[in-house]
């Protein structure tokens, strides 16, 4: 076993509070190892060839996306779509579909309110690509659930990912990359602020490819304990300089909301609306807003076969 492999094997046995006291002594290590590439790797910037811009002129794209991992964080997921609601913006929740408990109401009500749906994984057990006999046995599994759920997205949980299997599922864009972020079980990012396309196999065309271009919110404020949101904002900027598609990824499960204290693996949903208010305070007018199957839509129509410049996939498998 690799050392993933047998983390996922033992996680199941060590408390919670033992696990996120392991993470954090492990990520303030890593933290002073990579300060040259993280939040800001500057080689990510390169324009995907032929570079004809974002629809409608924008600087750049913005995309939402939420991991949904527990049932805490299934409870939450009504709050977290009003609080966007009421800024005008709208993102895509991804659910684990054998993980918890009383999930079609929630597709339902979000997907009648604008907002996205996909799938993350299957179990969220570390096992997805543990083997290609395993993910091709999940994968039927998978696609039963992107057909009766009506989505074409897919999330990989801890952005385990395998590029050349990938295809097997029925899915026209994932987020299982990352431009930089060295916190990650599979650390080496794809150095793109960009989507990118993946080829298919005999059965699939293929499908975009969308990492995630801001830092986690459990990495920020769980695993390192910000108090503030300077690093978000930061990342934004260099984003907006590079006219590059900011993607954020969240967790409703670590969002505390309705004030009162936060447990160790929580923080005041505050943040996050703040980061989202100083988008629209600094830089409305100037950003695409788009769900992920809209970026997914356009860049295959338009840069399918005009990989970013500065992308670099280092390893085909990684889980």
């Amino acid at each position: 076993m690799n050392p993933n492999q047998i983390y996922y094997t033992l996680r199941p046995f060590i408390p919670r509070i033992a696990q996120i006291a392991l993470r954090r002594q492990i990520v303030l290590f890593k933290r002073k190892r990579n300060s040259f590439r993280w939040p800001i790797d500057e080689s990510a910037y390169g324009l995907p060839h032929q570079w004809g811009g974002w629809p409608k002129e924008k600087k750049f794209a913005f995309v939402l996306i939420h991991d949904v991992d527990t049932q805490r964080g299934l409870k939450q997921c009504e709050n977290l779509m009003r609080l966007e609601e009421k800024l005008g913006l709208r993102s895509s929740f991804n659910f684990v579909p054998e993980r918890y408990q009383n999930l079609p109401s929630i597709r339902k009500l979000l997907v009648s309110r604008g907002f996205e749906i996909g799938v993350h994984g299957l179990k969220h057990d570390g096992k997805l690509f543990r083997s290609k006999r395993i993910f091709m046995k999940r994968a039927k599994r998978i696609n039963q659930y992107l057909r009766d759920w009506k989505t074409s997205g897919f999330s990989s949980p801890s952005m385990h990912h395998n590029l050349a299997w990938m295809p097997m599922l029925d899915i026209k864009h994932a987020t299982s990359t990352f431009d930089t972020d060295p916190f990650e079980p599979c650390p080496e990012g794809v150095r793109t602020i960009f989507p990118f396309w993946v080829k298919g196999n005999d059965t699939n065309d293929g499908y975009v490819e969308m990492p995630y271009t801001l830092p986690q919110d459990f990495t920020l404020f769980i695993l390192m304990q910000e108090r503030d949101i300077r690093i978000w904002e930061r990342k934004l900027d260099w984003i907006v300089e590079n006219n590059g598609m900011a993607l954020l990824n969240t967790h409703p499960d670590y969002m505390k909301f309705n004030g009162g204290n936060c447990q160790l693996d929580q923080y005041p949903v505050a943040r996050y609306e703040e980061f989202l208010t100083y988008l629209k305070d600094k830089y409305e007018g100037q950003y695409w807003q788009a769900l992920p199957e809209q970026i997914a839509v356009f860049w295959e129509k338009n840069y399918k076969d005009c990989a970013p410049a500065s992308l670099k996939i280092t390893s085909d498998s990684c889980g």
